[in-house]
């Protein structure tokens, strides 16, 4: 028999199946990915700023309040800083690092540093006054009313603040995980600042836990992040999410006593399956589970047990699967920007199969066992989808591909560049560049974009934002993916 034949009998015995690899640069697209977010800086930009259109904007920030809430990032195409977000993407960031940082090019784990760190120079900021964290600057509806440049802004920057009188545990709490996980990035090559980001993680916690409250819940608060950053799921996830990123980032058994002794009342055994901004729950399964699956901690059992289930909501063939998917073979949930849950789930599926593989575990989901290659594999699918594999034949991602959406939802990049137009562009004059159907003058490179509809349509629309408006959170948790799929372009041999 020729040798070509005993390999593919070997292949049929052993019951595996090849598909084929996609052919997609992961690591351009993991590039392009970290590269975005200095498209969406706000302060002072640094000598190095590599998206050369953009230029200084915001920085009297704070100065309403006294302080110095300069920097920081827009959360999306317009020009507001929300915390609640803005600390979600610092902690996905973050997490990307933890776990997939060892495969990424040196120079792209330094430029994922930075964007980390542009994040958390200002999340300390939030948290340098005692009694209260700054959670938000500029007043949505004024900001949304223009369409101009961050560096031309002149609409309100009001600042917004939480305290034991107003209470925000969600803010605070997402805040504390976020400096806790950065805390781990910066661990070896800078451990002062490493200390300095777990020590205010811990305050910042401890605040969220004291004061309990949804900041969504006061009045004053609700005009300012209503209903963009609204707290619809309460804050009693981002109490647990906080606690178990302080016990990760710094192995205190206090965190653990917490989360053991706070869960059933917070809410763990919801068992919801959602992950995001607002909602942690299907995130902190996971996060959790690794200590139960590598360290045995009996009393965390039933968070892998949620992981579990989770994961078999997310498997087709499970029988208890009931997550929606497109015609193309997208993740969908109603609402708009789609991939902000395609990105952080797929990212939970990459993860999750880390800490199977590691711990030699699979999921039960009734009639089959998952292993953790077909959950790499469901994560392929949808990264692939991303990147160019799908019915419109489009990549979502700004910059890669040959066809990629050109009209997104972004003031800056619409409008022409500082850099080329330095005459002020005021706050009514910009709304015939919103009108155009030129494309936009400053490709927002790395952008991935709301994503089409359940149809698998996208217009290419600058008006419909929930299709094609990017933010911070959709590109932070697809960093850990793309790192994993740039050193693992070719997972498609799976067992079945």
């Amino acid at each position: 028999m020729k040798p070509w034949c005993l390999l593919l009998l070997l292949i049929l015995l052993l019951g595996l199946s090849w598909t084929q690899a996609s052919g997609h640069d992961y690591h351009d697209a993991l590039a392009k990915s970290i590269l975005f977010f200095e498209g969406q800086r706000s302060g002072k930009l640094p000598p190095e700023q590599r998206a050369q259109w953009r230029g200084d904007s915001a920085l009297s920030d704070g100065s309403e309040a006294g302080v110095d809430l300069t920097g920081g990032y827009y959360d999306a195409g317009d020009n507001v800083k929300f915390g609640f977000p803005m600390a979600f993407t610092t902690t996905m960031l973050s997490w990307s690092v933890v776990e997939f940082g060892e495969l990424m090019p040196a120079e792209e784990l330094q430029n994922v540093a930075v964007a980390i760190r542009w994040a958390t120079d200002y999340l300390l900021k939030t948290v340098s006054h005692p009694g209260l964290v700054f959670v938000q600057v500029g007043n949505p509806v004024s900001d949304h009313s223009c369409w101009e440049r961050p560096e031309d802004m002149d609409t309100a920057r009001t600042v917004y603040s939480v305290s034991a009188e107003r209470p925000g545990s969600e803010v605070a709490a997402e805040t504390a995980a976020a400096m806790a996980a950065a805390s781990m990035v910066f661990r070896d090559d800078d451990p002062d600042y490493s200390r300095e980001l777990l020590e205010n993680a811990v305050r910042a916690f401890e605040f969220a836990d004291t004061c309990k409250g949804a900041y969504s819940d006061d009045p004053g608060l609700k005009a300012g992040v209503c209903p963009f950053y609204c707290d619809f799921d309460g804050y009693q996830d981002e109490l647990l999410w906080g606690a178990a990123w302080l016990r990760r980032a710094s192995q205190n058994d206090s965190f653990l006593s917490y989360i053991q002794n706070n869960g059933k009342t917070l809410g763990a055994d919801d068992n919801i399956n959602e992950f995001g901004w607002d909602n942690k729950h299907a995130g902190l399964n996971v996060l959790v589970s690794k200590e139960f699956m590598e360290g045995q901690v009996l009393s965390l059992e039933s968070y892998k047990e949620f992981a579990d289930s989770f994961m078999c909501t997310l498997t087709p063939e499970s029988s208890s699967s009931h997550i929606q998917y497109t015609p193309g073979g997208l993740l969908y949930k109603p609402g708009g920007s789609n991939m902000q849950h395609v990105t952080s789930i797929s990212f939970l599926l990459l993860t999750y199969a880390k800490y199977l593989s590691k711990s030699s575990q699979t999921v039960n989901c009734g009639s089959i066992q998952v292993g953790p290659a077909s959950l790499q594999l469901q994560a392929k699918k949808q990264i692939d989808y991303i990147l160019g594999d799908n019915p419109m034949k489009i990549s979502y991602m700004v910059g890669y591909g040959d066809r990629y959406p050109e009209r997104i939802h972004h003031r800056a990049s619409s409008l022409p560049s500082i850099s080329s137009h330095l005459q002020f562009i005021a706050c009514q004059d910009g709304s015939n560049y919103y009108k155009s159907r030129d494309p936009n003058p400053n490709p927002q490179i790395g952008a991935v974009v709301g994503g089409p509809g359940d149809d698998d349509i996208y217009e290419d629309d600058r008006a419909d934002f929930r299709k094609s408006e990017p933010t911070t959170y959709i590109n932070a948790p697809l960093v850990g993916a793309l790192a994993y799929f740039a050193a693992n372009p070719d997972a498609g041999l799976v067992l079945t």
